[in-house]
């Protein structure tokens, strides 16, 4: 395996490992809401527990690119993994609100770690291939939230809500120590990669305001939809909340449709535009999520299955542009940007899902509520440039060469 590889592989698990750690209380929920219990027995009071968590995890997204170039970014990457584990096992011991809050809410600091800076090194080790690399390792973040309805259904059932914490928590802590002691190559990475292109600046800014506006808008979109789809599961299919483990099942099978669209994406923007690959998903999203706010009994999954298609396709789209058109030099800072904003939105989605489920009693209004907001995506899907020069970027010096476009560097 090849420096490079070996990167690439530590990245991709790091990437499972925050969209599961962040979509564990979820589903675990359905098993800690009873009378008497530690927590309460209302579903809404304790899902808001991971507000926290999201706000930090959005929060300290913004500062990881001035860290990485202070402590280096592999010593980030061993703080996500350690700091992550330990965190999910201090959930897993919680016995009361206050301190599942607290736990949560350091998963969510450790977890703001990776995609400003897991992102940057991904780009950085994929070579000229970062949309098939790219698409992989959205493929991994998927499993990472299809797997863990599922896997915590399984182990709330067999050993408790606890154990659902405690196991990934474990394995977490064992892949920091591997990746601690592990040596990074990162001449070898870098050698023979090619100079990034002068990109014309208006073209530069266009694709920024668009990346940025998504950001905001598919990070309330995307987080509410994971953390609502195993309570919607368990409404739609059994109405009977009880049923954990058909409500696990059947979140995964939908969610799991996100990481093949993700692959796929992934291998077609090596081969056309952004924007072609963009725009399709854009036009599907907010009518596939009207009819989820309506459909009930099996149906539920496939349409489900069509969100999870949408939203996890468009991941793969949004990180790569950030790649074609933003330096090197610049890219960590951009990520820490650009996630920031996008988590700001997603920070909303757990207390917004538990207000309006408190006054409607059901999902319907807020399923609306994201429809709405993914016409925002399909504008900004529209305004995208779509530019031939991303496929052969030698092509922007003629563009360059123009009089009416100056050449300044896209740093």
């Amino acid at each position: 395996m090849t420096p490079a590889t070996r990167q690439i592989a530590f990245i991709n698990s790091a990437h499972l490992i925050t969209h599961y750690c962040l979509l564990i209380l979820p589903t675990a929920v359905l098993t800690m809401a009873v009378p008497g219990g530690p927590f309460g027995a209302d579903y809404g009071p304790i899902l808001q527990l991971a507000t926290g968590g999201f706000v930090l995890y959005g929060l300290l997204s913004l500062p990881q690119g001035w860290l990485a170039h202070k402590f280096g970014r592999k010593t980030l990457m061993t703080a996500f993994f350690l700091g992550a584990g330990a965190s999910m096992v201090a959930a897993g011991l919680s016995d009361t609100s206050l301190a599942l809050m607290l736990a949560l809410g350091s998963v969510g600091v450790f977890a703001s770690i990776y995609h400003p800076i897991g992102t940057a090194m991904l780009v950085e080790a994929a070579g000229e291939r970062v949309g098939k690399t790219v698409g992989m390792n959205g493929v991994f973040g998927n499993i990472g939230v299809a797997t863990a309805p599922m896997m915590t259904a399984f182990l709330a059932v067999q050993g408790g809500w606890r154990l659902a914490f405690i196991v990934p928590g474990i394995a977490c802590l064992g892949l920091g120590i591997a990746w601690s002691r592990m040596k990074l190559h990162t001449a070898e990475i870098r050698r023979g990669a090619k100079p990034f292109p002068t990109i014309p600046p208006a073209v530069v800014r266009r694709a920024v305001i668009v990346l940025l506006t998504i950001a905001a808008v598919s990070g309330l979109v995307f987080n509410a939809f994971t953390l609502l789809l195993p309570k919607l599961m368990a409404e739609r299919l059994a109405g009977d909340s009880s049923l954990v483990p058909l409500a696990g099942l059947a979140a995964f099978l939908a969610t799991i449709c996100g990481a093949l669209t993700q692959l796929t994406v992934g291998r077609l923007i090596d081969r056309t535009t952004l924007k072609r690959a963009f725009l399709p998903l854009a036009l599907l999203l907010a009518p596939a999520l009207f009819a989820l706010s309506y459909v009930q009994g099996w149906v539920v999954v496939p349409v489900a299955g069509l969100v999870a298609a949408a939203l996890f396709g468009q991941v793969t789209v949004n990180e790569t542009m950030t790649a074609r058109y933003i330096s090197p030099a610049l890219r960590a800072r951009m990520y820490s940007v650009r996630f920031f904003v996008g988590f700001l939105g997603s920070a909303a989605a757990a207390p917004l899902i538990a207000m309006l489920y408190e006054h409607t009693g059901n999902l319907t209004t807020m399923l609306l509520v994201l429809a709405g907001f993914a016409l925002i995506t399909m504008a900004c899907a529209l305004f995208f440039p779509d530019r031939p020069e991303e496929l052969a970027p030698e092509l922007w010096e003629q563009v360059n060469a123009r009089p009416a476009l100056a050449p300044v560097a896209a740093e």
